[in-house]
């Protein structure tokens, strides 16, 4: 094992320019394990393609690795002008409608009438990407009248923001529906859904997947923000995208919300990863600007279970070093003797039930022992996340015979997944612990492991063993009980 190999996950976008296994051999070595792939509707065969890719390394390596498709969500965009592009004042006045009749510089077609439903007196409409703001005045069930507070060029098809509602619109358009069950018949192992405002949009995805996949909520609106602790509840894992956020919401405010939103789902022990802009400037150069590696230095201190690439990897010119700096990000912050203090005064855990108390046992016994490892036993994936929620100062390995929730807890921190056998006896799983633990390098047969599981096994929900085991074989069948 690489003894600086760091506990948080890097997560990138895998795109046109990332085509060749080569390429991702490159990645994985970089200590890449989620991929979600750019997905690509009208051309199923490449997205497939890509997929088989990702697969194919994974036999290779023999190490799981988490896929994650990205649904679009509804795209909220103007008509198009009839002299392509009109510059903006400030105080003009400016109409949004219904009418599919080319704009100019007083009007253009708005083709979403949920909008006009959802507006009021005073709401704010941004338009590409927030450069251009504009604030209603007067409305109607196909209008509205708007003045410009800031100015700028508006151009056919730019996309439309409104931070102050709530849209009747549903997260998963008719695309994202048919994209959804496309993403699940092939084997993707996350979904993240895009235009979250309420837990129900959540709930949707939910039903839409049947245990297919697990949902990723992204959160990048402020409506999601006030409703953060539903939409937390019925979710499987967050996405904090902040570059939406910064467009929606004031950009002094991104930073706080971020840091509650990786606490929160800290204390939930669901993984979150904090998204986009992260390396922006490694879309077209070999290096990062210095204030890009502090902002990927911030969430790994934070405690974020995954950092994330976007553009930088799916079509930048640098995808494997992009990974590869953000990996180095990782290990130099784990290093650094503040980051454990960090994680540790921020530890904020309620002890509810048998496993919560197991798991922060374990932890405990694993800081003032000289064990090396923690080896969690896990069928759905419930006793690994507890762990990890702890965030414990050894490693630690995930241990499951189904592939599916191995591939899933690739996204939480720390988690070094394998694959075990069926086991019907805990000292079988002592015996299998001790083995993974020596042959990925964590341990050697001096060394102490601690084995978490619940018996009787194949059961979800039943973690209630802590055992501190030698990781020698021979002493584990002369000191356990069968």
């Amino acid at each position: 094992m690489d003894e600086t190999a760091s506990q948080g996950q890097n997560r990138c976008n895998f795109g046109p320019c990332i085509e060749r296994p080569r390429d991702d051999q490159g990645i994985v070595r970089s200590r890449r394990r989620r991929f979600p792939p750019e997905h690509e509707p009208r051309h199923p065969c490449r997205a497939k393609a890509r997929f088989d890719i990702i697969r194919q390394i994974e036999a290779e390596t023999g190490r799981p690795i988490a896929v994650l498709a990205d649904l679009q969500g509804p795209k909220l965009r103007v008509g198009v002008f009839a002299d392509g592009a009109h510059d903006l004042q400030v105080g003009d006045s400016f109409r949004f409608d219904l009418d599919d009749a080319p704009g100019d510089a007083t009007r253009v077609q708005l083709p979403h009438p949920e909008i006009f439903a959802a507006l009021e007196a005073g709401s704010t409409l941004l338009v590409n990407d927030g450069k251009i703001r504009l604030r209603v005045e007067d409305f109607g069930p196909d209008y509205a009248n708007c003045r410009v507070t800031v100015g700028g060029s508006i151009s056919n098809r730019k996309g439309v923001n409104v931070p102050d509602v709530v849209l009747p619109l549903a997260a998963l358009s008719d695309k994202d529906r048919g994209d959804l069950e496309f993403a699940c018949s092939i084997g993707v192992d996350w979904l993240a859904l895009s235009f979250v405002q309420r837990p129900e949009d959540v709930i949707e995805a939910r039903n839409l997947a049947k245990g297919r996949a697990a949902i990723l909520s992204k959160i990048e609106k402020p409506a999601a923000v006030r409703a953060f602790a539903e939409i937390l509840k019925v979710s499987d894992g967050i996405m904090v995208a902040r570059g939406d956020l910064g467009v929606e919401l004031p950009v002094h405010s991104v930073p706080p919300i971020q840091k509650r939103l990786v606490r929160a789902c800290r204390s939930a022990a669901k993984p979150v990863i904090v998204a986009t802009q992260m390396l922006e400037s490694m879309i077209e150069s070999p290096m990062p600007t210095r204030a890009e590696v502090s902002d990927v230095a911030t969430a790994i201190y934070e405690g974020a279970d995954a950092v994330m690439l976007s553009a930088e990897s799916a079509a930048g010119a640098w995808p494997v070093e992009a990974v590869s700096t953000m990996d180095s990000v990782a290990r130099s912050v784990e290093s650094d003797p503040t980051y454990r203090e960090v994680i540790e005064s921020s530890r904020s855990v309620s002890r509810e039930s048998v496993a919560d108390a197991i798991v922060g046992a374990a932890r405990e016994v694993a800081e003032t022992t000289d064990v090396v490892a923690i080896c969690a036993f896990t069928k759905s994936g419930t006793t690994v996340s507890l762990t990890a929620r702890e965030r414990p100062r050894v490693p630690i390995i995930a241990m499951c015979s189904e592939e599916t929730t191995l591939r899933r807890l690739c996204l939480t921190w720390g988690a070094h997944c394998v694959r075990t056998p069926e086991l019907e006896r805990f000292k079988q799983a002592v015996v299998n612990a001790a083995k993974a633990a020596r042959e990925f390098g964590f341990a050697n047969e001096t060394q102490n492991i601690i084995v978490v599981a619940g018996v009787p096994f194949k059961t979800s929900g039943t973690t209630n063993i802590l055992r501190v085991a030698p990781c020698d074989e021979r002493l584990i069948y002369r000191t356990d009980p069968e």
